[in-house]
Order: structure tokens, then C-alpha cells, then sequence
């Protein structure tokens, strides 16, 4: 009975000194401040993407030019570090780029102590490791799926394959 109830509610979980606002949902604790403020960042990254490409132009205009820009170097950043087969990755570091660099100055930007929780206070969604060890689990996943596809299983062999320091005497 105590677990139905807990997954109905709303849950305070101290931490140490500073209090978590913690969302309890068919049985998983969702980490309710660093959801709010990812939704926050998304909004803003897709009302800006909105607003930008609603009214494009040949001779592009502020907005324009600097999306532009940041997909011009989003795009040369992933042509120097992949090579030549760099076109289906840009959308994803695209995203992820994106999503750290706003995250990181909507910490410092905006004013997220000013919004009151019951218990807690918001920040930046980069600010909690959980949000930091999602982002590095994407990575790794993307940087195993790539090696496959482009090696299959001959891609593990440079992971069984003995070193020299290790038979050294």
C-alpha cells in the first residue's frame, strides 16, 4: 500500500545540505529540477529554430546569418574530426553542441534561483551528473555503433589485441 501511494506523490528527498525535488512515476524517481530545465533549453533551441526559419532568405538576415554560422561550424568541426564520411553524423553532434552549449549558459544567464520549488532550487540541466553521464552513455553507444558499421566485428579487434607493455619483462 506504501508503494502505491509513493508512486502517486510528489517526493522530498534531502540531500545533504540542499533538497531534491523528486517526481515519483510508476515506481522510478525522475529528478523533476534538471527535467524542468532541459525542457526549458529545448524550448528555447526549438522557438529559436522556429523563428528563424519561418521567414528565410537569399541575403539572410541577424537570425540567419547566425544559425548559419553555428551550422557551418558544427558541420567543419565534424568534417575535420570524422573525414569525408562526416555528413550523417552532424545532426547528432549538432544536438549534442547545441544542447551543452545553451545548457551551460542558461546556467549562467538565467536567473533559475529566482523560480521558487517547494523544496530545491533550479540550474542549469548540465549542472547534475545525470545529465552529464546520459550525454557521455550517447556518445559511447554512437562511437561502438559507428566502429561496427564501418568494421562490423573486426572493429573489437583493437580491443583484444595484446600490447607490448603488457609482455615486457
Amino acid at each position: 500500500m506504501l508503494y502505491q501511494h509513493i508512486k502517486k506523490i510528489i517526493r522530498y528527498i534531502y540531500c545533504g545540505s540542499r533538497s531534491t525535488f523528486l517526481l515519483a512515476n510508476r515506481g522510478f524517481l525522475v529528478h523533476a529540477q534538471v527535467l524542468i530545465t532541459s525542457w526549458v533549453v529545448i524550448a528555447i533551441l526549438l522557438v529559436s529554430a522556429i523563428l528563424v526559419i519561418r521567414n528565410l532568405q537569399t541575403i539572410p538576415a541577424f537570425g540567419q546569418n547566425f544559425f548559419e554560422y553555428i551550422l557551418e561550424f558544427i558541420r567543419d568541426v565534424s568534417k575535420t574530426q570524422i573525414g569525408e564520411e562526416y555528413g550523417p553524423w552532424v545532426p547528432f553532434i549538432g544536438t549534442l553542441f547545441l544542447f551543452i552549449f545553451v545548457s551551460n549558459w542558461s546556467g549562467a544567464l538565467l536567473p533559475w534561483k529566482i523560480i521558487q520549488l517547494p523544496h530545491g532550487e533550479l540550474a542549469a540541466p548540465t549542472n547534475d551528473i545525470n545529465t552529464t553521464v546520459a550525454l557521455a552513455l550517447l556518445t559511447s553507444v554512437a562511437y561502438f555503433y559507428a566502429g561496427l558499421s564501418k568494421k562490423g566485428l573486426a572493429y573489437f579487434s583493437k580491443y583484444i589485441q595484446p600490447t607490448p607493455i603488457l609482455f615486457s619483462n
